[in-house]
C-alpha cells in the first residue's frame, strides 16, 4: 500500500490514450476498487486503513476523469505540458466565436418565441458539433500528438456541453441529452445536469 501512486492510466492498467473502451475501465475500476476497499482492511493497523482509503478515493477520481471524453482529454493534455483552463482559457478562433453568438442567438430568440422545432434542431446541431470534436480530439491525441490543438478543442467541448445545459434547462422536462450516454452519465456526476428522479422501489 505504500507503493507510489501511479497516473490515472497506469492505476488501470490502461495505455495512457483518448479512445478508451468504456467497458474495460468499467471491469479495471471494479478490480482497483475491490483490492483497496476499506473493508478488506477492518481489522488492519491505522496506517493501512488511511492508506486503503486514500487509494479507493484515488481510484474513483481517477475513473471519473477518464469516463469523461472531456475530462480524459484534459487529463492527458495536461500530462504533456498542455493545461487546459476553461472555455474560455485562451482566445477564441473567429469562426467558432461566430458559431457561439450565433447560438445565443437563436437560443434567445427560442426562448422569447417558444420555438421547441427551432429548439430541437438547434440541440440537433450541437450534437453534430459535438461529435464532430470528440472525432478530431482522437485523431489529435492519439495520432498526431497535437496537445496544443486537442487543448482547443477541450475547450470547444466544454462550451458546448455548457450551452446542451442551457437547451435542456429550456426544454420540457427531462428532454432526451443529445449528447453520448458516456458524456451525460460524467455530466450527472459532475452535477453538470439536472438530476433526475429516483426511480420507484420495486
Amino acid at each position: 500500500m505504500s507503493t507510489p501512486i501511479p497516473d490515472h492510466f497506469s492505476l488501470f492498467g490502461l495505455e495512457p490514450r483518448f479512445g478508451l473502451d468504456s467497458d474495460h475501465l468499467a471491469r479495471a475500476y471494479r478490480t482497483v476498487q475491490a483490492h483497496v476497499h476499506p473493508d478488506r482492511y477492518a481489522a488492519a493497523g491505522a496506517a493501512e486503513q488511511r492508506a486503503a482509503l486514500q487509494w479507493a478515493t484515488l481510484a474513483n477520481e481517477a475513473y471519473q476523469v477518464l469516463r469523461s471524453p472531456v475530462r480524459r482529454a484534459a487529463y492527458l493534455c495536461g500530462r504533456h505540458g498542455v493545461v487546459v483552463t476553461g472555455e474560455s482559457g485562451r482566445s477564441v478562433p473567429p469562426d467558432f466565436l461566430a458559431v457561439q453568438l450565433e447560438w445565443r442567438q437563436a437560443l434567445d430568440e427560442i426562448r422569447h418565441e417558444h420555438d421547441s422545432g427551432r429548439l430541437r434542431e438547434l440541440r440537433a446541431e450541437a450534437a453534430a458539433m459535438y461529435q464532430q470534436e470528440l472525432g478530431d480530439l482522437a485523431s489529435k491525441i492519439d495520432e498526431e500528438r497535437d496537445f496544443v490543438g486537442a487543448a482547443d478543442s477541450v475547450r470547444r467541448l466544454m462550451f458546448i456541453e455548457k450551452f446542451v445545459k442551457e437547451l435542456e434547462a429550456t426544454s420540457e422536462p427531462d428532454p432526451p441529452s443529445p449528447l453520448p450516454a458516456e458524456t451525460q452519465d460524467s455530466m450527472e456526476a459532475d452535477g453538470l445536469r439536472r438530476a433526475r428522479p429516483a426511480s420507484p422501489a420495486s
